[in-house]
């Protein structure tokens, strides 16, 4: 084997080692979970995931207002398009696409009517019926 060979041979087993020991680094620190506090710029971006989170929570709850009160006026305008109901004896409110109707009807049929118009409009999960019915007399 010449002097060349072997600084060849030695020189890929220098390499070889260092991977290896490189490789052992790595895993070692991998599997015991050791890590080093977060920088700054990971702080920072940490704080500002969980700004835009809670930005989004909190858009998503303006949302559920806006969507309950578009509720309530769909209902109310379906209940004035309504013949034989009359939209000033109906009060409605809307609680996450729970709709409550209430007040004083006419009649038992008027009751039924009022929430069957209410279940049509979209975004209306159910309806409750609070509604009483006028006594003659």
């Amino acid at each position: 084997m010449t002097i060349s060979n072997r600084w060849a041979w030695i020189t890929v087993i220098v390499l070889a080692l260092s991977a290896s020991a490189a490789c052992q680094k790595k895993t070692s620190v991998e599997l015991t979970g050791a890590r080093s506090e977060p920088s700054a710029s990971e702080q920072a971006e940490k704080k500002m995931d969980d700004a835009a989170i809670n930005t989004r929570t909190q858009t998503e709850k303006i949302g559920d207002k806006i969507s309950d009160a578009t509720i309530t006026t769909k209902v109310k305008s379906a209940i004035i398009g309504e013949p034989g109901l009359k939209a000033t004896q109906i009060e409605v409110d809307t609680v996450n696409g729970v709709v409550t109707l209430s007040g004083v009807v006419n009649a038992p049929q008027n009751a039924d009517q009022a929430v069957r118009v209410a279940k049509t409009v979209e975004g209306v999960k159910s309806v409750n019926n609070k509604l009483s019915v006028k006594t003659s007399g």
